[in-house]
């Protein structure tokens, strides 16, 4: 079969994070026709998770392709650039304050960008409780997109957008996340302002970090007077279900890591122990180094579902970099076949690069010092 034009192509997006929906609203501007599908029931199913910075090199670029880097500022936090380093006593080691018009990485929520992107899109573009089982059909087409729900779609090529887990990739690779051997667990505080002065505070308008080499913390401010928490520690990955407990029992797993961070300042322990609401057990896991396969004409993969990687700032940027340039060498190629090889010719290395620089990348959250005071986000590493 030879391969369509992207204009009378069938195109599916599997997947309604930042990164299939920054390629459905570039898709569209430039005139091609596209339909996302997405496991959750709605927009609103689930939280999206906490804050990211997007990059003036990556994800600002993507933005801007879409059309909608102003309406990005408009909401973006760019006194969320603040970076506050701390030792496991309280005291702030280093302390980096974002200048007044610095742009470079500015904090936006996760759902105000899925937001944005959605709000974008033509109605009717993205299909909800669509929860993708296998791909099936040929190589060369056309694909078969088999759901949960029995239901069958033959489509010209499917992008896989669907994250860590993806449904997508097997159509191509046999790779599967692997375990990092550090752990988060994720804290929420709302209302901070009111509730936890001092937490808020201790955090500021941007992100706080402490470690003693064995274990630490990383929390953000988010929109809406809220703060996230991340207690990061080397632990086997069932080390919840080793310690006799389940996700569910907060205050057993409270005292547990009240004692495991004992030494630590009473400052810092607040939170351990001031959080609203149970705790949310995050593995960290990443693909293996390097992954790559070979080129199919009817199958593309971004974002986490081609290159998960530890969260270490890279995540969301990178997807919606891999989206722009994929939406745009289909606009401007002949076939499907000839924007997907075009694709893939730059996307493939700079994600084999970025991924050996952050290969066992996951330690690095547990180090007394980060590599990069500023660039951490919440990572579609922890949130996919």
């Amino acid at each position: 079969m030879n391969s369509v034009a992207p204009a009378q192509a069938r195109i599916s997006i599997v997947g309604a994070g930042p990164g299939g929906l920054t390629c459905a609203r570039i898709l569209q501007r430039r005139g091609i026709t596209v339909t996302v599908f997405d496991s959750d029931a709605g927009p609103d199913a689930r939280n999206q998770g906490g804050t990211l910075d997007l990059h003036a090199d990556n994800g600002q670029i993507a933005l801007r392709e879409a059309g909608l880097l102003e309406d990005f500022f408009k909401l973006a936090r760019p006194e969320g650039q603040e970076m506050r380093q701390m030792d496991p006593s309280g005291n702030i080691t280093s302390h980096r304050v974002p200048e007044a018009d610095e742009l470079f990485k500015p904090e936006i929520d996760r759902g105000q960008l899925r937001d944005l992107l959605l709000d974008s899109l033509q109605p009717g573009t993205v299909q909800w409780g669509r929860a993708l089982e296998k791909v099936s059909g040929p190589a060369d087409g056309p694909r078969r997109l088999h759901f949960t729900d029995g239901t069958t779609v033959e489509t010209d090529l499917v992008i896989g957008a669907d994250g860590a887990f993806s449904r997508v990739r097997p159509a191509v690779s046999p790779a599967a996340p692997q375990y990092s051997g550090v752990s988060f667990l994720e804290a929420w505080f709302n209302d901070v302002q009111n509730s936890h002065p001092d937490i808020a505070e201790l955090v500021g308008q941007g992100g706080a970090h402490a470690a003693d080499g064995e274990r630490g913390m990383f929390a953000q401010r988010n929109a809406g007077n809220h703060i996230r928490v991340y207690l990061i520690q080397r632990v086997p990955v069932d080390w919840i279900n080793q310690s006799s407990l389940t996700a569910g029992d907060t205050d057993a797993i409270r005292a547990l890591l009240l004692d495991r961070y004992g030494h630590w300042s009473p400052r810092l322990r607040q939170l351990i122990t001031d959080n609203d609401g149970p705790y949310i057990h995050r593995p960290i896991l990443a693909l293996p180094v390097p992954h790559t396969w070979e080129h199919n004409p009817t199958v593309a993969l971004l974002g986490d579902a081609a290159h998960l990687m530890p969260p270490l700032g890279v995540g969301v940027n990178l997807a919606m970099l891999d989206a722009s340039e994929l939406a745009l060498a289909l606009a401007d190629s002949p076939t499907v076949d000839d924007a997907i090889r075009t694709y893939e010719q730059t996307m493939l290395p700079r994600s084999t690069e970025t991924a050996r620089i952050l290969e066992g990348g996951a330690e690095h959250l547990l180090c007394t010092e980060l590599p990069d005071s500023g660039d951490h986000e919440d990572g579609s590493a922890i949130q996919s």
